[in-house]
C-alpha cells in the first residue's frame, strides 16, 4: 500500500469507530463506548505517524507513546488525556478490570471523556491534515 492509501485507511478506520462509539453511548454502552474513543485516537494517531514518519506504525495501543513516536508535540493536558484514554482499552478487555471499572462508567463519567475524545479527535484531524 502507499503511504496516503495507509493513512486514509487509519482514517476511515476511526471514523467508522468514531460513529459506533457515539451510538454505543447513545444506547448505554458506556464502557464500550469509551473502549472503542480509544480506538478512535489510537487510528489518529497512527495515521499522523505513517503521514509524519513512517508507514511502519507502531503496533501498541498505548497512545501517549504512539504520540511520542511520531514526534508530536502534546500538551501536558493532552498528555494526561491520552494516558487516562489509554486506560480504556485496559479496563475494557480484562475481566477484572471490567467489573470495576464498568461501575466507574456511568452516564456523567462517559459523557465527560466523549467529550474529550472528540476534541483530541478534531485537534488529530487538523494535525495530520498539515
Amino acid at each position: 500500500m502507499e503511504k496516503d492509501d495507509v493513512v486514509k485507511y487509519w482514517i476511515e478506520s476511526s471514523d467508522s469507530d468514531f460513529q459506533v462509539m457515539e451510538s454505543l453511548f447513545e444506547n448505554g454502552h458506556y464502557l464500550w463506548s469509551l473502549f472503542l474513543g480509544h480506538l478512535v485516537i489510537e487510528k489518529l494517531l497512527k495515521a499522523y505517524h505513517v503521514k509524519k514518519v513512517d508507514t511502519d506504525y507502531p503496533r501498541i495501543h498505548n497512545l501517549p507513546e504512539i504520540a511520542r513516536r511520531a514526534s508530536l508535540a502534546l500538551s501536558d493536558e493532552q498528555k494526561f488525556v491520552m494516558a487516562e484514554l489509554t486506560t480504556f482499552n485496559l479496563r475494557a478487555r480484562y475481566p477484572d478490570y471490567k467489573n470495576r471499572f464498568q461501575k466507574k462508567a456511568d452516564h456523567q463519567y462517559t459523557e465527560t471523556h466523549l467529550n474529550k475524545i472528540r476534541e483530541m479527535r478534531k485537534w488529530l484531524q487538523e494535525k495530520i491534515k498539515e
